[in-house]
């Protein structure tokens, strides 16, 4: 579970602004914090196929939010790449 500190500094640093939760990067690193907490409770229950399948529905998420930021501001899509290290 992200705690409202760890919410508030994600937010802090991807966003325009401390109350910008709504803009692409600040939401693709909240889902990217999520998708980690998810993927190590995974690795200890791998019996758990309902959270298996809500991970699956955060990566599509994310997948679509980073496809529409690297067609709206290829900048920020690399600095959130970057930042992330989500791609080699």
């Amino acid at each position: 579970m992200i705690t409202k500190e760890n919410k508030a500094e994600i937010i802090k640093k991807f966003g325009k602004h401390p109350a910008d939760t709504g803009g692409a990067p600040a939401q693709v690193a909240l889902l990217t914090e999520r998708i980690k907490q998810i993927s190590a409770h995974l690795k200890n229950n791998k019996k758990d196929h309902l959270t298996e399948s809500g991970l699956l529905k955060l990566v599509s998420q994310r997948r679509m939010l980073l496809s529409y930021l690297k067609q709206r501001d290829r900048d920020s899509y690399n600095q959130v790449i970057k930042a992330l290290e989500l791609r080699k």
